[in-house]
């Protein structure tokens, strides 16, 4: 089974990024561009949501096309309570990650008994139900959505300031994905992995693959929750767009870009297409249509996407 053996993650390149992510504000207080450290928090959160949605495309094999339904329930869960008079943190994004995985988890239960074409289509139509229950409730501010007084506190650490955000999120996207490395080295990662590859030769030796996916499932879910709690926490307000279905084919344009199965294939992909998106928006409004032609040259040169290239640089002729 390809790359089920060891997820690699190579020390000094990495802190060498790490140690660039944290001078960040820094540099951008310093050049008078402040904007850029949200748009950097921006970044770093959906890094968090397309790596969630990497764990069921790349490492699975499961194409969710429904993974913003639990983007938006860890949103609204956020402005609900923080409406309801919770300000807490603590217990805002806890809560988001709970309401989003209860969510996954009947959503999953359903979806993981089609495969295929039918799996897209079902994660597709359950995330639009979500979506139009949304709209159709008043008490959720149907097409206008919630908008958030404050951002939520997190005790000794003021979210109200940009640059404070801006590291709890990098802390969060860390913590993420060492959980994921350390995930997909354990033995549940490997079957997981193992289904990919040949999901009837698991059931054949005994793994319960039904229940495996639909973990693996749940998890993306939760840490999809968690980004749009963060999102929501950010922005201060929380909109049905966030559960459309195109906001799921922005997420999995993500992890095409960056690379499926790829441990930082989500970060690099959502850094790739909102940096690009930044940067091509302000130049012409047809820079969808340059994205798109990114993007059909990653799938037809790079399938391995970005991270699949910088890989093959490093190793050299």
């Amino acid at each position: 089974m390809r790359d089920t053996l060891r997820i690699p993650l190579e020390p000094w390149p990495t802190l060498a990024v790490v140690a660039g992510l944290a001078l960040l504000p820094a540099v951008a207080l310093a050049v008078g561009q402040p904007f850029y450290v949200v748009f950097a928090t921006r970044v770093l959160i959906y890094a968090l949501i397309a790596t969630s949605l990497n764990l069921l495309i790349g490492y699975v094999g499961l194409v969710s096309f429904g993974h913003a339904a639990f983007v938006g329930a860890g949103a609204y869960t956020v402005a609900v309570l923080m409406m309801a008079g919770v300000g807490s943190a603590w217990l805002l994004w806890p809560a988001a990650i709970v309401v989003a995985a209860l969510l996954a988890l009947p959503i999953g239960a359903i979806s993981l008994r089609t495969r295929g074409v039918y799996f897209i289509m079902i994660t597709l139509a359950f995330a639009q139900m979500v979506y139009y229950l949304v709209v159709s409730l008043r008490v959720l501010g149907s097409d206008d959505g919630l908008t958030l007084g404050a951002r939520p506190s997190l005790g000794v650490v003021a979210l109200d300031r940009d640059t404070s955000f801006y590291y709890v999120a990098l802390a969060i996207l860390l913590a993420a994905l060492l959980g994921m490395r350390a995930l997909l080295n354990a033995p549940f990662g490997r079957a997981l992995q193992g289904i990919r590859d040949n999901e009837i030769r698991m059931e054949a030796i005994g793994f319960p693959t039904y229940r495996l996916k639909l973990l693996a499932f749940v998890i993306a879910g939760a840490a999809a929750g968690l980004g749009g709690g963060l999102l929501a926490s950010l922005n201060g307000l929380v909109g049905p767009n966030l559960l459309h279905w195109p906001e799921s084919g922005v997420l999995m344009i993500m992890v095409i870009l960056g690379g499926t199965g790829r441990l930082l294939g989500g970060v690099l992909g959502a850094a790739a297409l909102l940096i690009a998106q930044e940067a091509l928006a302000g130049q012409t409004i047809h820079w969808p249509l340059a994205i798109g032609v990114v993007l059909l040259a990653v799938v037809l040169f790079a399938p391995r996407g970005l991270s699949g290239l910088i890989r093959r640089g490093s190793a050299g002729p």
